[in-house]
């Protein structure tokens, strides 16, 4: 069986989580706690040595990043697809999962967010994610809406949507950001919540998370 090393409130293992589940595929959860700081224990280490989740384990192969692990599964496993056979949505996929994966989320991550606020205070921690994750979605905004449908990139779910639901996520319930100068973003983040791929990979959802 896969084995997933993830953290419930990492976005990246999110976007695995939900490609798995999309695919069908089982696979065996295995917490890492990115705040007790488990991804540097010497265990971890060996596994990816950079010291990041996710991590995806299949028999002896060792597959870590998202994108990279989300392209194994697509090539090992095809079926349903996370890339449409049209070009030019295909490289709209690409291109909407890398705003997210290189112009949002490393500037809002754990390191980040924890060495602005302990330098700045709390305050400008806030301001410094809203910041970031405003002008990531202002451009999403204008790349997506010559192409979205019911999902990101048309009426199916591919590898922007896997890419998106997590950073909505994020802004919503962990920044509180304002998603009404969002429109389309905020419509593509309530017709996530209603499938059930996205729904089991949610982060309240996963064993590590903290009890309510």
């Amino acid at each position: 069986m896969l084995k997933l090393y993830s953290y419930w409130r990492s976005s990246c293992s999110h976007r695995v989580r939900i490609g798995l589940n999309l695919k069908g595929l089982e696979y065996e959860y295995k917490a890492v706690n990115l705040v007790k700081g488990e991804q540097f224990s010497p265990d971890f280490l060996k596994i990816n040595p950079i010291g990041y989740v996710p991590a995806l384990v299949d028999g002896d192969f060792v597959v870590s990043d998202s994108f990279a692990i989300l392209m194994y599964l697509e090539e090992k496993y095809p079926q349903p697809p996370l890339l449409p056979s049209d070009l030019k949505r295909k490289a709209i996929n690409y291109q909407a999962a890398n705003i997210v994966s290189s112009s949002i989320q490393p500037l809002q991550n754990l390191a980040v967010v924890k060495y602005i606020e302990e330098k700045a205070g709390a305050d400008e921690r806030d301001i410094w994610a809203k910041t970031h994750i405003g002008k990531g979605f202002a451009a999403l905004e204008k790349l997506l809406k010559d192409y979205a449908g019911k999902y990101a990139t048309g009426d199916e779910v591919f590898l922007a949507d896997l890419y998106l639901a997590p950073q909505l996520y994020a802004a919503v319930n962990r920044f509180n950001l304002d998603m009404t100068q969002f429109p389309l973003l905020l419509r593509l983040h309530e017709a996530y919540s209603k499938l059930p791929a996205f729904q089991n990979a949610a982060p309240e959802k996963q064993p590590d998370a903290p009890s309510s």
